[in-house]
C-alpha cells in the first residue's frame, strides 16, 4: 500500500497550526486568558512614602537655629516636614515669617524628594509686617493672596499657624502689597487634606 504525501507548504501549515494550539492550550492551563487586543495594564505605582527617613539619627540644631515644621506636598495634601529653620534672634514675627518662606522656596532635599515631597511656594515671593491700619499679627504679601496658588498658599497658612509667624495664633492674617484689607485663614484637616480650596477660606478680620 503506497503513502501519500502531503507537499512541504502544506506540512509547514500543519506545523504551524499544532503548535500554536498547543500554545492557547498551555495558556488556558494557567488560567490566562489568551486575547488579540493589547491589555492597558495601566501605570507603575508611585514609590511616593510621604515619610522622610534621615539617612542618620538627627543632631541638635545650630545655635540660633530651631527645629520646625514646614508643610510640604505629597500626593494631593500637606504633610509637616522638620526643618532646621535659622530664626531671628528676637523671635519677631516678620523675621520667623521670612525665615519659614525660605524654607518653602527651598526645593526639597534629596530624601525629601525620594519620598515624595514638593513645594508649590514661589521663589519671588516676599512677605514684610503690618501698615497703618492693620490688624496686628498682619503679615503683608508681596502679591494678593488670591493671586498665589491656592496650594502655595495653604503651605503658608498651615507652617505660620501657631508659630512666632502668627504671635502664636491658629489663624494667619494676611494681606498683599496694596490698602486691601487683610483677611484671616485658619488651617484645618480640610486645609490640609484640599489645599486647593484655600483660597476661599479668608474671612475679614476687625
Amino acid at each position: 500500500m503506497s503513502v501519500m504525501r502531503l507537499p512541504a507548504t502544506v506540512r509547514t501549515t500543519a506545523v504551524r497550526a499544532a503548535a500554536l494550539a498547543a500554545g492557547a492550550g498551555l495558556v488556558a492551563g494557567c488560567g490566562i486568558r489568551g486575547t488579540a487586543v493589547p491589555v492597558d495594564a495601566g501605570s507603575a505605582p508611585s514609590r511616593a512614602t510621604c515619610v522622610v527617613r534621615p539617612a542618620a539619627p538627627q543632631s541638635d540644631p545650630l545655635p540660633g537655629s530651631a527645629v520646625m515644621s514646614v508643610q510640604l506636598l505629597c500626593g494631593s495634601q500637606l504633610l509637616p516636614v522638620p526643618r532646621s529653620v535659622a530664626l531671628p534672634e528676637s523671635g519677631e514675627s516678620v523675621g520667623t515669617a521670612r525665615a519659614l518662606l525660605e524654607e518653602l522656596q527651598r526645593q526639597p532635599s534629596p530624601v525629601e524628594d525620594d519620598a515624595g515631597f514638593a513645594t508649590d511656594v514661589p521663589q519671588r515671593l516676599t512677605v514684610r509686617g503690618s501698615g497703618p491700619g492693620d490688624p496686628a499679627g498682619t503679615l503683608r504679601l508681596g502679591v494678593k493672596p488670591d493671586e498665589l496658588p491656592p496650594v502655595a498658599l495653604a503651605q503658608l497658612v498651615c507652617t505660620y499657624a501657631g508659630t512666632a509667624a502668627a504671635d502664636g495664633k491658629g489663624t494667619v492674617v494676611l494681606g498683599g502689597p496694596d490698602d486691601e484689607k487683610p483677611r484671616g485663614f485658619t488651617c484645618t484637616e480640610e486645609t490640609r487634606t484640599h489645599p486647593e480650596r484655600t483660597r476661599s477660606t479668608g474671612a475679614p478680620v476687625s
